[in-house]
Formats: C-alpha cells, sequence, structure tokens
C-alpha cells in the first residue's frame, strides 16, 4: 500500500460525484439507482474517505477545524479510481507480426506453428532480466494511471518455469513498491503446459510442490489462476489444481470459456472468486455461476483483438451475476489495454445502463478481486478517485472512451 495523506482535507466542489455506494452486488443496476450528488466534496484523512456530502456543508466543517482544502475551480465529475482486474502486463517483446498473420486470416494453430503464440511471449519474456521487465511493466503502469486506473491485476504466465515465474513475480513486486498504481499480482504459471514438460499432471505439480509455497514464504503473489481450453489445461486437471492451491490458502480464480465451455464449471468447483473471458458461455454457465456467487468478468479487449463476438454481457446481468469488465491487456490477443474505450464499447454494444458499465470497473471489479476496501467513494473506503472534465457524467461514456480523467488522487493524494 502506497504513503498515505496524513492531514485532514477537504476536495472540491465537484459538479457531480458518483459514489457507486449502496448498488446492488448481483445483477442488472438501472441508472436511477446511481447516487448522483451535485455541488459536493469528499473529506479525507490518512488515505480514507471520511464523508462525501454538500461542499458548502462541508466547507463549513473544514473552517471550524482547520481542515485543509483542495479546490477544483472548474466543473468536474469525480468517480472512484478504476479498477483492471485482470492483465498480462508483466512481459517482453511485441507480437504484432501475429496480429497481421491474423487479421490476414493465419489460424491460431497456424501462427503457433509458425513461431508465434504464446510461447513467442515466453521465450522473450524469458530473455529480459528483471530490470528490463521493471522498466516495461512501469511504462504501462504509468499510461493506466493517467487513464484513471488506480488498482490493477498483473499475472504472470509468460516465464513458465519455476525461475522465470519468481522473476516475473519479482518485477511485479517491485514496480508495486513504487508506483502509484496499485498492483494486485496473480501467479498464473498455469497458462499452458511449457515445452520442457510432456505432462501436463508433472507440470501442475511442480507449480503446486516448488512455486507456490515460495510465492506465499515471499509474499509474491496471494492468487492463482489457471487456463482451462483445449490448448491449455483439461477441465480435471483445473479442478484438482485449483483445490490443492486453495489448501495453501491462496484465492483462485480461473480463464474460462473464452472458446469452449468447461472453465465455468471449473471456477464453481473449485469456489474462485471469479472467472474471467465468458465468450462462449451460454444460460448454463450462468445459472451455474450464479448459485455459485461467482464473478463474471467479461474482456471486450480479447474480443476485439480476436476480432469474435463479446461475452452475453446483458445476458450475465439479467441472469443475477455480479459483472465485471477487465481489459485483459496482454501482447497476443488484446494488445490496447483501454480500459474506458472497451467497458464503452461493450456497453454500447451489450446495451449496459450507464451504471452497470461504471460499476463493472469500479466496485464490482473490485469484488472480482476480492478487495473490501476500494471501488467506492464512501466513508472508510481509500480515497481513490478521478476526475473527469465535465459536468455531466453521461458525456464520459458518450465519448467512448475519448474523454479522459485529468485529476488523479491515490490515498487521497493528487498524483
Amino acid at each position: 500500500m502506497k504513503t498515505p495523506a496524513s492531514t485532514h482535507t477537504l476536495i472540491g466542489p465537484f459538479a457531480q460525484i458518483l459514489t457507486m455506494a449502496e448498488l446492488p452486488e448481483n445483477g442488472a443496476i438501472a441508472d436511477e439507482q446511481m447516487q448522483v450528488l451535485e455541488d459536493a466534496g469528499v473529506l479525507v484523512s490518512n488515505g480514507e474517505i471520511l464523508r462525501v456530502d454538500d461542499f458548502i456543508k462541508l466547507t463549513q466543517e473544514a473552517e471550524q477545524y482547520n481542515y485543509g482544502i483542495e479546490t477544483v475551480d472548474e466543473p468536474m465529475v469525480l468517480l472512484p479510481g478504476f479498477i483492471d482486474s485482470h492483465t498480462h502486463i508483466c512481459f517482453a517483446g511485441s507480437r504484432a507480426n501475429d496480429y497481421a498473420m491474423r487479421v490476414a486470416g493465419k489460424s491460431y494453430l497456424e501462427i503457433a506453428r509458425s513461431g508465434g503464440g504464446i510461447l513467442d511471449s515466453v521465450r522473450k519474456t524469458r530473455e529480459a532480466t528483471v530490470i528490463e521487465l521493471v522498466e516495461l511493466l512501469k511504462l504501462r503502469c504509468d499510461r493506466h494511471f493517467r487513464e484513471g486506473v488506480t488498482t490493477c491485476e498483473v499475472k504472470s504466465g509468460y516465464g513458465l518455469s519455476v525461475d522465470e515465474e519468481i522473476k516475473m513475480l519479482e518485477a511485479i513486486q517491485l514496480v508495486n513498491k513504487h508506483h502509484a498504481l496499485d498492483l494486485i499480482p496473480t501467479c498464473l504459471a498455469a497458462h499452458m503446459r511449457p515445452p520442457e514438460f510432456t505432462s501436463s499432471t508433472a507440470y501442475l505439480q511442480t507449480i503446486l510442490e516448488e512455486l507456490l509455497p515460495v510465492l506465499k514464504e515471499q509474499n509474491l503473489a496471494k492468487r492463482v489462476d489457471i487456463f482451462v481450453e483445449d490448448t491449455a489445461f483439461t477441465e480435471q486437471e483445473a479442478i484438482e489444481f485449483l483445490l490443492a492451491a486453495k489448501k495453501q490458502d491462496f484465492d483462485v480464480t480461473v480463464h474460462a470459456d473464452q472458446f469452449t465451455t468447461g472453465g465455468s464449471r471449473v471456477a464453481v468447483e473449485a469456489g474462485a472468486v471469479s472467472a474471467d473471458h465468458l465468450e462462449a458461455s451460454g444460460d448454463a454457465e450462468i445459472e451455474l455461476m450464479r448459485i455459485a456467487g461467482v464473478v463474471a468478468t467479461v474482456l471486450p479487449g480479447a474480443s476485439l483483438g480476436l476480432g469474435m463476438h463479446y461475452a452475453q454481457a446483458r445476458k450475465m446481468l439479467d441472469g443475477g451475476l455480479c459483472l465485471a469488465i477487465a481489459t485483459d491487456w496482454n501482447p497476443g490477443s488484446a494488445p490496447m489495454g483501454d480500459l474506458l474505450l472497451q467497458a464503452a464499447l461493450l456497453g454500447a454494444a451489450e446495451k449496459l445502463t450507464t451504471a452497470e458499465t461504471f460499476a463493472a470497473i469500479t466496485t464490482r471489479a473490485a469484488r472480482a478481486l476480492n478487495l473490501t476496501d476500494r471501488g467506492q467513494l464512501a466513508a472508510g473506503y481509500l480515497a481513490d478517485m478521478i476526475a473527469f472534465p465535465t459536468a455531466d457524467y453521461r458525456e464520459i461514456l458518450y465519448f467512448q472512451g475519448k474523454l479522459k480523467p485529468t485529476r488523479i488522487w491515490k490515498s487521497g493524494k493528487e498524483v
């Protein structure tokens, strides 16, 4: 956690504040359910929000108790800092050649046979030093933070060996110590079977016995992920692996139902916090996840990068799921990494309300990461806040990602 502000400070006035508080945890959200405060301010102390209220009322209190006041001189809309709950932004190299081949009509297997695909990123990431990975990750964090993302999950998964996965997670830890953006590390050593192993079972056992205990000891990650797909790991392999990881006190999540169904069933049986991707999920998978309380994290960046259909976000909300939206920012299938733009495009395509879209990248995204201290502007929450230069919150999605925040506070301190 970064060093917070240490004194009481009133920030405002804002034309509008979208608190994203007191919303239903699951299912559809009407715009009328979203709390919109006008001419309001935020009182913060020690990095946390004390109150969100009418600015004149808070000003009187601030003057009485000699609090500091940060004045906002132009009409602005304030939201909680965005949370990107699924990324792969620790990597080296580019897969622009993969993209060119894909849009020219080459299949995934054809690209892989020509030397591309995930193993291309593995080769380049293995060749990079920790310092090189740190510098590359820092640049991506800089951009994400400027665009309003104040918390970002980051996966390993391009090392695919004990030493190389540790290297990646050490790079993530180093950046997290010195960057304003909070990084949530996830071990995705189970991204696919590396070429050094002929048995998936043996590789997964190596992760469980040789890697996860080190991550626990060195506090490098508290979350474990696995890719369930024909080109990666089977349902049974994934269930056994995740249950064993849970016994070591890791939270678990799943790359699920991207091309074929099955991963969502793994998420349910393993008690995963979230199932991510879900482009192939249908009514049966949605109902299973609803009953189990699994967060559905959809990744429009992967759909855009691969030229395939979006996950059925509207159907998921109407089916009672908690929906999060994340970028899947990675060197292969989702190289764009613009959370607001992707959320706006998905919202337009799937007919999501403004409230549903904003909730999916704030309070519900926090739930996808099992974080209870952020994603809302309310008493007791982190003062992670972003302000947009407009007096009407509807313009943020209306401009489909081109309107960016111009002021950002992390733990109550403007960065």
